[in-house]
């Protein structure tokens, strides 16, 4: 899915959430959460055909895994990680992973794709998960099919849960990033996995959140591309939607290429874009 798509989707969803959100907004539990799952209406045969323009989709078990908890501790800050999980002496490599949680106003919750020479076996991050619902994980593999996994995660009000900073703090950091890498070159091998992290300072408000002043709703603002490299060679791209937690932190492997830098690129739905530059043998920046 393009970015324009993704994100015509998304603020069509969250105008419709948001009727609804005001309607119920004070009901005690979803009805998600009263009926049991395998009495719920199953909306992902009806997503998987309109995301993926009726590709098919093949079990992706023992290929590519998704992992989050099955009860949320914040439904606002679910950790997630993709990863490939390709057995030994597998010649395919991971192109592009797309997250969907089912019951999400909006939930394309991001697509991740990695860079034509990057070896880029996980990423890792943060999601709003607003009911109990279905997570699935879609990977399209060099190969040129399309596997798919899933799992069940148990959360409440995670798209309109309240913002952790107010507009004013949150305004004074706006776009602010911090990098950090997990292992120095000298450990290991030059060419062992490393693991290294990007955090960005940004609301992400999901269009569904209101003022706890006026009451009023907060309008849809989120990062919704990304791009990070290694050097001039591309790691891996995100276009992401409202389902993405505030201050958005993505913790990903690679492998040095020698490069001296890592750059990143993000852009958020004013067209604001932020920029930053770090060398490569930094710990925490």
């Amino acid at each position: 899915m393009s970015g324009k798509m993704l994100r015509t989707a998304h603020i069509a969803s969250v105008a419709l959430a948001a009727i609804g959100f005001a309607a119920f907004g004070s009901s005690s539990k979803s009805a998600a959460q009263q009926i049991p799952q395998d009495a719920q209406h199953d909306s992902w045969p009806e997503l998987a055909d309109s995301v993926f323009k009726g590709r098919p989709l093949a079990d992706g078990t023992g290929l590519i895994a998704i992992e989050m908890p099955g009860r949320a501790e914040d439904a606002a800050i679910v950790p997630m990680t993709l990863r490939a999980t390709l057995p030994p002496g597998d010649p395919r490599r991971v192109k592009a992973f797309t997250v969907v949680i089912d019951e999400n106003p909006a939930p394309v919750a991001a697509t991740f794709s990695i860079g034509p020479n990057a070896l880029v076996s996980s990423i890792s991050t943060r999601v709003r998960v607003n009911s109990y619902t279905d997570v699935h994980a879609v990977a399209e593999l060099s190969d040129g099919v399309l596997y798919v996994v899933k799992t069940y995660v148990k959360a409440s009000g995670g798209c309109a849960a309240p913002a952790a900073k107010n507009a004013d703090e949150a305004a004074s950091t706006l776009g602010q990033m911090k990098f950090r890498q997990f292992a120095k070159p000298t450990d290991g091998p030059a060419s062992a996995p490393r693991e290294a992290q990007i955090m960005i300072r940004h609301p992400n408000n999901s269009g569904l959140q209101r003022d706890q002043v006026s009451l009023l709703y907060i309008p849809a603002y989120f990062v919704d591309e990304l791009k990070v490299w290694q050097g001039d060679a591309l790691l891996f791209t995100m276009e992401g939607g409202i389902s993405v937690s505030e201050d958005p932190n993505f913790r990903f492997d690679f492998r040095p290429n020698g490069a001296a830098n890592f750059r990143v690129e993000a852009k958020d739905t004013d067209g604001k874009v932020y920029r930053h530059e770090w060398p490569a043998g930094a710990s925490e920046m």
